[in-house]
């Protein structure tokens, strides 16, 4: 039985590389930048029939679009994260709106440091070095 479990995933292998590859387009190796625009291009495959490599791709573009579409921040406003850190600093909250969510609990656990903690974020967010984890602040002071 356990040869048996150590070779599935060899005739797993074998077996799919055996089947003929489908007859369903191959995602567009040019997905367009415009998240957007790249999600509805993605839209046509949904329902379709895909190979094991189309499917991996079909997964890898996503995550890169969704990457892209988050790496200006994600919409992210330097004026919330000021105002969250000023009023629920010492709980953290500020830091779960930037992304840091584990930084967050342990805010959250430890009353942002006693305070100290909170106060220095504050005071990182006013001067622009506390971005969001994902890059810039959409909008800034």
């Amino acid at each position: 039985m356990k040869k048996l479990l150590l070779l599935l995933p060899v005739l797993m292998l074998l077996l799919t590389s055996a089947i003929p590859p489908s007859t369903t387009p191959v995602v567009p190796a040019s997905l367009s930048a415009d998240y957007k625009e790249a999600k509805a291009q993605l839209e046509q495959f949904k329902g379709s029939k895909l190979n094991l490599k189309e499917k991996i791709g079909l997964k890898i573009a996503t995550k890169q679009m969704k990457k892209e579409a988050n790496a200006e921040g994600g919409g992210k406003s330097q004026l919330v994260a000021l105002l969250l850190a000023l009023f629920l600093g010492v709980l953290g909250i500020h830091r779960f709106y930037l992304g840091y969510t584990t930084i967050g609990i342990i805010q959250l656990l430890t009353l942002g440091g006693l305070g100290i903690w909170a106060l220095i974020d504050l005071i990182r967010i006013i001067i622009g070095d506390l971005k969001p984890k994902t890059g810039d602040y959409e909008k800034s002071l």
